[in-house]
């Protein structure tokens, strides 16, 4: 297993990709407020284009070169988040400020490249400090402050969804690295408590839930659209209705391009191609941990845990949405769903995780016994 571990996670990669950018060729025509029917599909492309080289660039590099400038790239993510609260900086879309516009660079989103930056530097600052991970100060109330600032931010920005995700990565970091299970359990309850109060002190986060627990007498309303999404599911069955013959896209599913592609998926390609979705992400999260397990430090091993979490835990929430189980969040389906910015840096962190990978004993074994072969025949 430990020597195929980035051949499957590229292959699954690649399979999501291009099921992304057919998904968009199906959904992106009935897009309102475009000039071009595929204009979407025309800018994922781009953006499919731009992530896939850097992630070939970051695959080339060795990982160990993120965590020298570790703390550059944290203060630099942090930055980033502040802008979403700067006025004329901050770009508000339903009453969510998850966007900035800069000149030369555009629209994007913060969070994507926080996300990446956090778990760099929590897991430099954890293999820095290994030996005291089990200490209070060192090995959770600084990590702690970390991981809380960024994700207070994002979580400010009404970005909860995100916020969740990021810190259920480090939480995992955290417990990799040896942070006490007291410290962590206290922190979960902790989290857990601020994200209750947060919704229930909000009317429409609320909405979403009350409406999440009876959708049928709320599908006119907050439950729209993951009562639609299951409507896709039984639309499609099992073997779907063809590419371009799903219904809901044609505006009955808000936002059937972003959030809620996989029901699209669902209807018109079938049960067959939402469990391979699912099957590509478990395959990204068995072999991305493989990677981790082989790494050739424990920067490598927190690294590599981080960046599969990071990928693999939104995604399964999103899908968890799509299908009824959890209430809506907001999250895209990783390198499916339209969005530059994450599946620009999803990629990358697949580069990194493929980095890892080239750095692994295995590698190491393998150049040690080339440079022996030389030597025999020299």
């Amino acid at each position: 297993m430990g020597r195929r571990n980035a051949i499957m996670i590229c292959l699954s990669t690649t399979a999501l990709v291009v099921l992304g950018l057919i998904m968009l060729a199906s959904t992106s025509v009935w897009v309102e407020g475009e000039d071009s029917k595929y204009s979407h599909l025309i800018k994922q492309s781009q953006w499919t284009a731009i992530g896939v080289t850097l992630a070939a660039i970051v695959a080339c590099m060795d990982y160990r070169f993120f965590k020298r400038h570790a703390k550059l790239i944290f203060v630099c993510s942090v930055i980033l988040l502040i802008m979403c609260y700067v006025p004329g900086v901050k770009h508000t879309v339903n009453g969510e400020t998850r966007w900035i516009r800069l000149p030369v660079l555009g629209q994007f989103q913060p969070s994507e490249v926080a996300k990446l930056g956090v778990i760099i530097a929590v897991g430099s600052y954890l293999a820095h400090y290994q030996s005291e991970t089990r200490t209070l100060m060192k090995g959770f109330v600084v990590p702690g402050l970390l991981i809380a600032i960024p994700v207070g931010l994002i979580f400010f920005e009404k970005d909860m969804g995100t916020a969740v995700g990021l810190g259920a990565a480090c939480f995992a970091i955290l417990y990799i690295a040896g942070t006490l299970a007291r410290y962590l359990l206290l922190s979960a309850v902790s989290g857990i408590t601020l994200l209750f109060l947060a919704v229930y002190t909000n009317p429409n986060r609320w909405d979403r839930i009350t409406s999440f627990t009876d959708m049928e007498a709320n599908k006119l309303g907050a439950a729209l659209q993951q009562w639609r999404s299951l409507l896709a599911f039984s639309n499609g069955g099992v073997n779907g209705l063809g590419l371009g013959n799903g219904a809901e896209k044609h505006g009955y599913l808000p936002f059937a391009h972003t959030d809620f592609i996989f029901p699209i998926i669902g209807e018109e390609l079938g049960l067959w191609f939402t469990l391979g979705t699912v099957f590509c992400f478990v395959i990204i999260a068995v072999y991305g941990i493989g990677v981790s397990i082989y790494a050739s430090d424990v920067f490598g091993r927190l690294l590599g845990i981080g960046l599969t979490c990071l990928v693999v835990i939104p995604s399964m929430m999103n899908i968890g949405v799509t299908t009824g189980v959890l209430p809506n969040t907001g999250l895209p389906l990783a390198f499916v769903s339209y969005g530059g910015t994450n599946l620009v840096f999803t990629l990358i962190a697949i580069g990194l995780l493929v980095s890892i990978h080239r750095n692994s004993k295995f590698e190491e074994e393998k150049k040690m016994v080339r440079s022996d072969v030389v030597r025999v025949r020299l």
